[in-house]
């Protein structure tokens, strides 16, 4: 099988660390979480599949606030377990959630 070496969108990735902090909390997420992966599956095979898969993205982050909104919620969850954000790259998700740590750890 040739796979594609696509990388996540910001929100995409965002959405996905979310699902992945809280499916213990609630099945909900644990259940969204394993059809985004089953959905990136299909995109790595398949590009066509792609608008489906960003379509899916933003409707989940829609539905849980908005990037800003997962994203905070996703790094303060991170910094309250272990009393760091840890995650550290130069793309956009990285950046943004850099940001939002430097103002939770003022704080």
């Amino acid at each position: 099988m040739d796979r594609r070496k696509e990388k996540p969108s910001p929100e995409a990735k965002a959405l996905s660390l979310f699902l992945m902090a809280h499916k213990s909390i609630d099945p909900i997420y644990k259940e969204q979480s394993k059809r985004m992966n089953r959905l990136w599956e299909l995109v790595l095979e398949n590009d066509s599949r792609m608008k489906d898969y960003i379509k899916e993205v933003q409707k989940l982050l829609a539905s849980h606030g908005g990037y800003a909104v997962v994203l905070e919620k996703t790094v303060k969850y991170y910094i309250e377990k272990t009393g760091e954000w840890k995650l550290k790259g130069d793309d956009k998700f990285s950046r943004d959630a850099q940001e939002v740590a430097d103002k939770i750890m003022k704080k």
